[in-house]
């Protein structure tokens, strides 16, 4: 599974959060981390811009999404299915 001569990257799973950009959606990206002093687990969450062509995912929809080559100065993913 190779994307032209490059490999596929990171695949990471999230709920849309955001869709007000033009063939953009924000996603937010939650982790299930240990905490390394106290050893008690913690949810860690980050938002992506995610390349959404004809705006077709809605608010509180999950999505898979990849890592690709940069497409904009903070995009980086583009949904996966």
């Amino acid at each position: 599974m190779t994307e032209g001569t490059g490999t596929i990257g990171k695949v990471l799973e999230g709920v849309v959060v955001k869709t007000a950009m033009k063939d953009t959606a924000t996603v937010s990206v939650e982790r299930y981390v240990k905490h390394p002093k106290y050893k008690k687990f913690i949810r860690r969450s980050k938002k992506f811009l995610v390349h959404d062509p004809g705006n077709t995912l809605a608010v509180g929809q999950k999505v898979a999404i990849r890592e690709t080559r940069p497409i904009s100065k903070r995009k980086r993913f583009v949904v996966a299915q």
